[in-house]
Parts: C-alpha cells; structure tokens; sequence
C-alpha cells in the first residue's frame, strides 16, 4: 500500500504519556494518523493519506502503519479511535460506509491488528470533537452574531456526502460533546417551482448512484442529493438540460471529467452554468444551515466544514449570509448565531485523536 506522507516531527517519546491511533476515514479520502497524548490533548505527531477507494484491507494498513511506528521510532501503539463516514450501530461495534463498499468492524480489526482497544464514531462526531482543540487560525468568520458561551454549536459539512452534528457542553468536563445524526439524509423540500423541477430530475437521473430511483422506487429526494459533492454535479447536469446557458469550451472537459464537481468548481468563475450551479448549491446550502440553527438553536455559533467549502470559501458571501437570516417569525434569532468556516483538513483526524484521549482509558 502506498502512503502518502503528510508530516512528521522528531519524536520525544518521554514528551508524551501514552500514544494512539487516530484514523478518519471519509467517502473520498481516507486519513491515518499518529497521535501522542498529554493531559488529555493530543498532538498530531505523523499522518498519511491515500484514496478511501484504495482501502481494499484495512487490517492489514492498520497493522503495517502500527509496525510502522514501532519500527522507525520505537512506538507501541494498542489503542485507537476511528472515524468513519457512515452509521455506527447502536453498540458501536461497526460502521457501513455510506459512500463506499466498506464495513469497519471492531472485533474484526482487533482479531487481523495488534490493538486491544477501539473506539469507532461517525466522521462528523469527530469534526465535532476537534472544534475544542483547533485554534483561530482554522477558522474563517462568515458571519458576525453574538456567540454564547455554552450553548449548543451546529456543525455541518457537504463533500462526499453531506454530514451534521450538534455539540452540546458538559460542564464537568469542559468540552464540547458531539451528537451522531444523519441530518443529512433527511427530505429536501423544494420551495418553487424551480427546486421541484430539479428534485423531478434528480428522480428521473437514471446515472449509478441513483439506481434506487430508476427501479421505480418512490422515494423522496435528500438534502445529500443536491448538498454534496454529487449534489453539486446534479444541479449542474439539471441546468444543462433546461438549457439556461449555451454550451462553453469547458462543457466536454467536464462531461468527460471523472470527477465533475471538481470540474464544476475549477470552472465556475468562466462558465455561466457553472456559476449558476453554485449560485443555487449555496442557496440550498444557506437553507440547510438555517434549519439546523432553528432546530437546535445554536446560540454557540453555526460551523461548516465539508470539502467543498475551503476550497470555494467565496460562495459564503452576503447571498448566502441573506438566506440564513431569511425567516417569516425567528429571523431575529437568526442575525444573532454566528457563522464560521473551518479551513483545517486535518480536523476530522485531529477531532478522533481528541475523542480517543478522553473517552478510553489509557494505560
């Protein structure tokens, strides 16, 4: 398996008391990293990278990167947290990836690795959980708002797929704890006459990852469908086929694209559909956020997270900032919650090494 090394320190192992395995694996990449624990804080210490698609035996790449540590830098590693992108069962005993073919079970893992002790949560509990230990350099104001210290935070982020957290303070320790959700599966309910032409053809896309609706099965259409990596390829492929916008140069680079949202996003500065595909994405994405804020009143401040935003942070504009606020009874509830954008890739990683530090017991 091939690695792609994303750093590393010279290690002072008497620096840290204990050290873990952190991993978040998402829909498209997947992370591993290496974490050294002190009062509870973790450091990332080394990390890798590589295609989640290319994870055809993750024992068996849990196990070398453990060797690995041991190897090059005298580290026993036995203990680690896990972030996946799909839903734990209710012990927490394993994960389906939602996006990918992939199952991540613990008793599994530790029969085909050398560790003893595994925590699995979702990839966006993990996000959640790295909030208490990013610093303002990862962060991107938005929106200006009054934020309450101890209130619920919402989390969201689209990329891959489409994830959702609220984090809600204990007090006894000190940090914020994420709730698991799959908000991002929920109904997305079309509001004109323009979003209802676009869910009927999200219906009616007879492409592979829509197979459920070109069976005939009645179903609704998700938030995921139009608020995601995919999502985004939908809107454009909708505005292609109602015509809004003439063909351009970049139209057969992107039909032919392996991946198209990319292509979509590269281009959406010099191509109108582009333009007008992400011009619509953000509004869907400013309704999502509003719910979520309404739904569990997050006076601690709305932030996203996702693959998509970093890379396209100029769609969080006074547009979008407009339809958050945009609300017949509460907008003035609304103008008061904060928005943030969360620039550090690595906050998923970050976020399990952070889970695994407080929530197992380390020896």
């Amino acid at each position: 398996m091939q690695f792609i090394k994303k750093g590393q320190i010279k290690i002072d192992k008497n620096a840290f008391r204990h050290f873990i395995l952190a991993a978040d694996i998402g829909g498209t990449r997947a992370r591993f990293g290496i974490c050294g624990v002190k009062k509870d804080i973790p450091k990332l210490i080394f990390s890798f990278e590589l295609a989640s698609s290319k994870i055809k035996n993750l024992g068996s790449l849990i196990d070398n990167l453990l060797k690995f540590a041991y190897k090059e830098h005298g580290i026993k590693i036995t203990k680690a947290c896990i972030a996946v992108a799909g839903v734990l069962s209710a012990e927490r005993e394993y994960a389906k990836m939602t996006n990918l073919n992939l199952v991540v079970g613990k008793k599994e893992l530790m029969a085909k690795t050398r560790l003893k002790e595994i925590i699995l949560i979702n990839d966006f509990e993990a996000v959640g959980y790295g909030l208490n230990i990013i610093g303002k350099k990862d962060i991107v104001l938005v929106k200006k708002g009054i934020k309450a210290r101890g209130a619920p935070i919402v989390l969201c982020g689209a990329g891959t797929g489409l994830g959702k957290t609220t984090l809600i303070y204990e007090k006894h320790s000190g940090y914020y704890i994420p709730m698991p959700s799959e908000a991002g599966h929920t109904d997305f309910a079309a509001q004109n006459q323009y979003e209802l032409e676009l869910i009927n053809f999200i219906k009616k896309n007879k492409t592979h990852e829509n197979q459920r609706f070109s069976r005939g099965i009645k179903q609704s259409v998700s938030y995921e469908e139009v608020l995601s990596g995919r999502g985004l390829v939908h809107i454009y492929l909708f505005l292609r086929k109602i015509k809004l916008f003439k063909d351009t140069k970049y139209t057969k680079e992107i039909d032919k694209a392996g991946n198209q949202s990319e292509f979509i996003s590269k281009y959406r500065k010099a191509d109108k559909t582009c333009k007008a595909a992400f011009d619509l994405f953000k509004m869907i994405y400013a309704k999502f956020a509003r719910n979520l804020a309404l739904d569990d009143l997050g006076f601690g401040g709305v932030y996203i997270g996702g693959g998509i935003a970093p890379k396209n942070r100029d769609i969080f504009d006074s547009q979008f900032v407009k339809e958050f606020e945009s609300n017949y009874r509460l907008s003035y509830v609304l103008k008061k919650i904060p928005i943030y954008l969360i620039t550090n890739e690595n906050i998923g990683l970050i976020g399990a090494g952070f889970a695994g530090a407080r929530l197992m017991k380390l020896s």
